[in-house]
């Protein structure tokens, strides 16, 4: 093993996943939790095109590929005169399929907060909104932490996906310095191990959330 390469390529791919990867999954992320509780909504509107619409997107993200969507929105928009940038198209691209996933568990979170809630809401004199905003969401967003935060670790991977974009995150710099040094093999393993080091911290800040959010529960 060619220790000097790994010290020296250390700087770089902890540079591309500290520039790159984490801020487009971050990026990615928060823009795909607005868009997943808006299909969310609408998926559970009594508008019946509007529930409509909302399933067929969900269908169609949750049934196609990612690096497909990427391709699409980078390579195939400028075909109708859209032309994208690596990171907007990156960005975009995942907030779409973290909004078609995290959706339906949004909208599952929802539905387990008893009806009676509702009621409660109303009997207050709050509106179907504020009820909303004020005490269905913040209960929902306690069930829905686990799943969205095992999406968030999936979607920290899935970033690796942007390289063949030209975006310059971990797994591009991984390429790159391969390429250069002809140890594929090495610099692969390399960032491999990077990606591996994020999720176990990522796993671990997950379980203390979960231990909070049950102590929350039991005192509540």
């Amino acid at each position: 093993m060619d220790w000097n390469l790994v010290i020296s390529s250390l700087g770089p791919l902890w540079g591309g996943a500290l520039l790159g990867t984490i801020p487009l999954s971050l990026a990615s992320f928060a823009l795909g939790l607005v868009l997943a509780l808006l299909l969310a909504l609408a998926r559970m509107s009594s508008i019946v095109p509007l529930a409509a619409l909302a399933r067929l997107i969900i269908s169609i993200v949750r049934g196609t590929p990612m690096l497909v969507q990427l391709f699409v929105i980078f390579y195939g928009l400028p075909s109708i005169g859209v032309v994208l940038p690596p990171w907007p198209s990156a960005i975009i691209a995942l907030s779409i399929n973290v909004g078609g996933y995290a959706a339906e568990v949004i909208r599952a979170a929802i539905l387990s907060v008893p009806a009676g809630q509702w009621e409660a809401g109303y009997t207050v004199g709050m509106s179907r909104v504020t009820t909303l905003r004020r005490v269905i969401l913040p209960q929902a967003a306690r069930v829905s932490v686990p799943p969205l935060s095992n999406t968030f670790i999936s979607l920290v991977k899935d970033t690796s996906l942007a390289a063949t974009i030209l975006v310059t995150e971990l797994f591009r710099e991984a390429q790159r310095i391969a390429a250069f040094s002809n140890e594929f093999m090495l610099i692969y393993i390399e960032a491999a191990a990077i990606y591996w080091i994020i999720c176990l911290v990522l796993s671990t800040a997950q379980g203390r959330i979960e231990k909070r959010l049950d102590r929350y529960v039991a005192h509540a």
